[in-house]
């Protein structure tokens, strides 16, 4: 077991590869590290071009050794420090180690069928020499994987097929065998940088430079180096530098770049805004709330880098397969060289050639980054329109989903209730007195009716005063004292539990409700001061988002704190099952009976904090949260922009995600099953199984690519 003598690795550590462009090098690279002392798990991703090492605090190999090691495979090595991800290299591709490679084994081999035809007499020499050359840095790859104990490496068959194919006198075939091995190994790399180029693209939104406001100066700077707290200058047509709040201006803002919004947003002062969007008509100033490290922009980069990075349950079969696949086409080989000449007149160089070229479709490459690179072109698809997917696990989950439950308030409303009915209910308080009253028992509370109440208050121009003790009773209302008042504002059912209505006032309220209006009632102990109706509308798109899902057979249902009535009057015009008066708990309760009812996999939207249990419960729980931390860091997957035909979205893209698996397994396997029996039969010969092997994963590479142009169709 290697040792070390330098300092000991973080804890984690990742460090960016390159070269590492097929599952083939992901299963060389953990075999490798995880035969390590003081290595728990090893986490390598072609896709990402990086590997994740975790291990313990103590006993750990050195990052020296463990970037030693990567070498002797064959890999070059970066640390993995920059925030904005892996950036695919713009190195073209003939000055790369595998295009050099492609040009030298070209080069000799078109020399040694130059100098045959020229001077018969040098016989295969030209041919030898050639493939002598081109094996030089496959053998070296080859023999790191040895001494780790890894015999079984695409890199080892190549080696023993080219010298097997020199002993049984088949120099031209074996110089064609590894120059059309570079050639592959050159467009596998092609394939996965354009892979990566698809998440460098959303580290590119971000401008280098910005407009920072110094006492009154302005000076361009760094994008990188601002800091929380100082203000920048954001022009006509630039891009967004940093996530910021606006202190002054007021402007369109093109947000797509971002979360995938076509239309443009109206942004003013208070408003928060995201790095990589663009300001589209007047100036804004503009305070930084984070650093260039943990703006929206890198927080996606590194939310999908790590989702992709995770295998997925199918990945992790494919794995397993591969795992037992090698070795049995090499034991298969191996019969092939030697059982034939023993039981038929098969010459021994035949039964070896054809065992030779059985060897080179031993390596599972195509189907082991089949299945992850269609996950992390999906997930990337899903990042570049604003629908954060954390793992591949969820993104399998997503699309098996049949039922889904939605909140009301901000999910399938606008979030934004406003004040529709003030009534005073005969204490001698008129509207105005109920409505300051109500103020001031909301003004410190973010709940969407208690802004509203507050924000209606304003615009009246009334003099708000300032409540003490105020407590939150959990779905039940708010509690506390004003103007030396005891005072409730309680929702309500709750209030029943409290005080006895008379019928005239009971028949109010079921009045207002059935119009699906949400109440509080003021009360002062036991007498009910008057009440305030507020109504919050469905979104604009919530209809054509219920339709998309509808269309997607999933089954839509409601579940909401708010009162029963309310949300039976705004689930009837939606056209959707809704269940009201659900306190948090009883949310995760109903997760829980459909999914124990066999009604599917449950999905639950949410705004993430009130729903958490639910969303916990759910076998996939969605934040709708417009890039907040609760959006980015809480659920299973989150949705950039605010908009319910982004749940349609969500599954119609993970369903497309998994047609393109099946796809690329379909392909993977059926042309490994192909040229298995064709060269067993010797109907195909060793060039031809090279091409087929290195054929196959860059055609189920560049068919997991077309997932990176993926449109949703909500009509189809």
């Amino acid at each position: 077991m290697e040792k070390s003598t330098h300092t000991a690795a973080p804890a984690v550590l990742t460090l960016r590869v390159e070269g590492m462009d097929c599952g083939g090098c992901e299963r060389k690279v953990e075999s490798a590290l995880g035969r390590l002392d003081g290595i728990e798990e090893v986490t390598a991703s072609s896709v990402t071009g990086s590997v994740k090492i975790h291990s313990p605090d103590h006993g750990a190999p050195s990052q020296e050794t463990i970037e030693r090691i990567l070498n002797e495979l064959g890999y070059q090595v970066a640390s993995h420090k920059d925030h904005k991800g892996a950036s695919a290299s713009s190195t073209p591709w003939w000055q790369t180690t595998k295009g050099r490679l492609v040009i030298i084994t070209g080069g000799l081999l078109a020399l040694a069928f130059a100098l045959r035809f020229v001077w018969p007499v040098l016989g295969n020499w030209p041919f030898v020499a050639a493939t002598l050359v081109g094996l030089v840095p496959i053998a070296q790859g080859a023999w790191g994987a040895l001494k780790m104990r890894n015999p079984f490496t695409i890199e080892m068959l190549m080696c023993i097929a080219a010298l097997g194919a020199l002993a049984i006198n088949a120099a031209a075939e074996a110089a064609m065998v590894v120059f059309l091995f570079a050639v592959g190994e050159l467009l596998e790399g092609v394939a996965a940088s354009r892979a990566r180029r698809s998440i460098s693209a959303l580290a590119n939104l971000t401008p280098s430079t910005a407009r920072l406001i110094d006492n009154g100066d302005v000076r361009e700077v760094s994008a990188d180096s601002l800091k929380p707290g100082q203000r920048v200058l954001v022009r006509p047509g630039d891009r967004v530098p940093c996530d910021g709040r606006i202190l002054a201006g007021e402007s369109d803002l093109d947000e797509s770049p971002v979360n995938g919004e076509s239309v443009p947003r109206s942004r003013a002062p208070g408003d928060d805004i995201f790095a990589g969007t663009v300001n589209l008509d007047a100036a804004l100033e503009v305070e930084v709330t984070r650093g260039a490290e943990d703006n929206t922009i890198a927080r996606v980069i590194r939310l999908v880098e790590e989702a992709q990075a995770a295998k997925a349950p199918v990945a992790r079969f494919i794995d397993r397969f591969a795992y037992y696949y090698m070795p049995t086409v090499v034991v298969l080989a191996l019969l092939m060289a030697v059982v034939p000449p023993l039981v038929s007149t098969m010459a021994w160089s035949e039964s070896i050639y054809r065992a030779l070229a059985l060897l080179l479709i031993a390596c599972p490459c195509a189907l082991v980054i089949s299945t992850p690179a269609a996950i992390a072109a999906g997930l990337s698809a899903g990042a570049r329109r604003g629908l954060l997917i954390k793992g591949g696990a969820v993104l399998e989950q997503l699309g098996k989903l049949r039922l889904i439950a939605l909140d009301k308030t901000g999910t399938l409303t606008a979030g934004t209730p406003k004040v529709t009915d003030v009534e005073d209910w005969g204490t001698g308080h008129d509207e105005n007195e109920v409505l300051r009253l109500a103020a001031a028992m909301e003004r410190d509370s973010s709940h969407p009716i208690a802004t509203a109440i507050f924000a209606h208050a304003q615009q009246l121009g009334l003099a708000i005063p300032q409540a003490v003790g105020n407590r939150a009773l959990s779905g039940r209302g708010v509690a506390g004292q004003v103007e030396g008042r005891e005072l409730g504002l309680i929702t309500p059912r709750h209030l029943a539990e409290q005080i006895t209505l008379d019928d005239a006032l009971s028949a109010r309220i079921a009045e207002l409700e059935q119009a699906g209006k949400s109440l509080a009632v003021l009360v002062e102990g036991e007498c009910p001061l008057g009440l305030i109706a507020v109504r919050d509308e469905p979104r604009e798109d919530a209809r054509e988002g219920l339709a998309a899902l509808s269309r997607l057979g999933v089954q839509v249902v409601m579940l909401s704190g708010d009162n029963a009535r309310t949300v039976a009057a705004i689930g009837g015009g939606l056209g959707i099952e809704a269940h009201g008066e659900l306190m948090p708990e009883d949310k995760a309760q109903r997760v829980r009976d459909w999914q124990t009812a066999g009604r599917g996999p449950v999905g639950k939207v949410g705004d993430g904090i009130n729903d958490a249990p639910a969303l916990a419960a759910a076998d996939v729980g969605i934040a709708m949260g417009g890039g907040t931390d609760v959006a980015l860091e809480t659920a299973d997957a989150a949705l950039l922009k605010n908009r319910v035909t982004g749940i349609a979205e969500l599954i119609d893209l993970s369903r497309a995600t998994l047609r393109n698996v099946k796809t690329n397994v379909a392909l993977a396997l059926g042309l490994k099953a192909i040229f298995l029996v064709t060269t067993a039969l010797g109907i195909t010969g060793m060039w031809i199984a090279v091409m087929a092997d290195t054929g196959a994963t860059v055609l189920v590479t560049l068919n997991a690519m077309r997932l990176l142009g993926y449109q949703f169709t909500p009509y189809r």
